[in-house]
């Protein structure tokens, strides 16, 4: 595809730092460059090879603006597939913003949020999710979500989607010459060498569905709330999986007035951990706000961990609790072990399995490991986590493949039936065109834009 102009932009995070690097893109590139650059061995960029570090000034009419290294990557081996030069200079603040409005002065116009990537896409250099998995390693919040993500931008997602279009073809083209022949002395493929070929696409596809709950969790993070009556050690919990004093802790019930929020990384799995304010009936109007902060928490997150003391009897709060919560997604967590118990195991586990009952002492440090392990198996647990598996983790290409698979389910269900084959083959294109949404071979401009604003400037 041809794109006419050129654009640039800071591809460095704003602020101090030993680097600076402004992005150049497209026809005029490299020109644009040339007429801003004094190399100091040389006349001129272009004397020097492709691909190859110039170190030289950065000049505003004789004025030197800032020492730098250049790259000139021609195209169509880069990363846009364009002509892209990469200026580094010194970091900080106004060195690149003058070499940047330098450029811009020289012909070049700004960048969209994510338009290099785009650039990239559009030229084909990468498909559609090998762009979106750019956006996921620098947003991963730990290894596993960074290695899935970097998997995803080598191809492994798009092999796996070409491999299932290409069966889906396959079986199509039987299909069609049954639909165009009718007529014709021709031996056409049975019904059911035809339901046996979708269901073994079908099986394909299911497995891949069946990692995006997983996948979800590894690329945005489990989202997990801790509840409890007030001073229960919900606070000194936090305190203890974070490993820092984000959460104040004191014997005052009721500190805790609204959510608190962090990332902490177990074993791989990215936690979006809240501390919530201690369910209890309060007349205190800034704390009774935090307490429907904290029920409002306990149905949205996918994980949910109730703190009981278990130096205390249950009462009418804790028993709110333990009548409120989905026990498929809820670990109980008795504290305070390092005190005498008086708690009342039996009514507990009425509530919920002992296998999801942990005990704990936040203070002392004991069944921290413990919590961990439970939250892997969780997690894990009847889902796909093979490492050699293509991982779904973008909603998007969850809900193309939830599209696919019912479209398959259709085309099977109507050839177990005898329909017609002009029906079959609908399902079958329409199976087809969803798993391109996912590659970008079926892509609409709105979608484009979608994806590609939640890029930064520069990338």
């Amino acid at each position: 595809m041809f794109i006419d102009d050129t654009i640039a932009a800071i591809a460095t995070a704003p602020g101090e730092g030993g680097i600076g690097i402004i992005r150049i893109s497209g026809a005029d590139s490299i020109a644009i460059a040339s007429s801003i650059f004094k190399p100091f061995y040389k006349e001129n960029l272009l004397d020097y090879p492709n691909r190859s570090l110039v170190y030289g000034n950065i000049v505003d009419s004789d004025r030197v603006i800032d020492e730098v290294l250049i790259a000139r990557m021609e195209g169509p081996n880069s990363y846009t597939a364009e002509d892209v030069v990469e200026i580094n200079c010194h970091g900080g603040f106004i060195s690149v913003k003058k070499i940047l409005e330098l450029v811009l002065k020289k012909g070049a116009r700004l960048a969209d949020p994510g338009e290099f990537t785009k650039r990239a896409f559009l030229n084909g250099r990468i498909d559609l999710s090998q762009a979106e998995a750019v956006i996921d390693i620098i947003n991963a919040k730990t290894d596993q979500s960074h290695d899935i993500a970097q998997t995803q931008l080598e191809g492994a997602l798009s092999q796996k989607v070409r491999s299932l279009r290409n069966m889906i073809t396959e079986v199509l083209a039987q299909v069609e010459v049954a639909i165009d022949y009718p007529e014709e002395d021709i031996e056409f493929i049975t019904y059911k060498e035809l339901t046996d070929k979708t269901s073994q696409i079908q099986k394909e596809v299911v497995k891949m569905y069946e990692t995006s709950d997983t996948g979800k969790i590894l690329r945005e993070g489990l989202k997990t709330a801790i509840l409890g009556k007030p001073n229960v050690g919900k606070s000194s919990l936090m305190n203890w999986i974070l490993g820092e004093n984000r959460a104040i802790v004191t014997e005052i019930a009721g500190t805790t007035r609204d959510v608190i929020e962090e990332f902490v990384n177990i074993k791989g799995i990215p936690l979006k951990i809240v501390d919530t304010a201690g369910i209890r009936e309060t007349d205190d109007i800034v704390e009774k706000i935090g307490v429907e902060k904290s029920r409002d928490h306990m149905k949205s997150s996918d994980l949910v961990l109730v703190v009981l003391d278990s130096s205390r009897e249950l009462e009418e709060d804790d028993l709110e609790i333990l009548d409120a919560i989905n026990p498929k997604k809820t670990l109980v967590l008795i504290n305070k072990i390092d005190l005498e118990s008086r708690l009342d195991m039996d009514k507990v586990k009425e509530y919920i399995a002992e296998e999801n009952i942990i005990h704990i002492s936040a203070m002392e440090n004991k069944g921290l490991e413990s919590i961990h392990d439970k939250i892997e198996t969780m997690v894990y647990e009847g889902r796909v986590s093979n490492k050699g598996d293509v991982m779904i983790t973008n909603t998007r290409h969850k809900d193309a493949i939830y599209k696919a698979m019912n479209s398959i389910n259709d085309a099977i269900k109507g050839l177990e039936d005898h329909m017609s084959y002009d029906f079959i083959g609908v399902d079958l294109k329409d199976a087809w065109d969803s798993l391109g949404f996912i590659n970008g071979d079926t892509v609409t401009e709105d979608l484009l834009d979608t994806i590609f604003k939640n890029f930064c400037i520069g990338k």
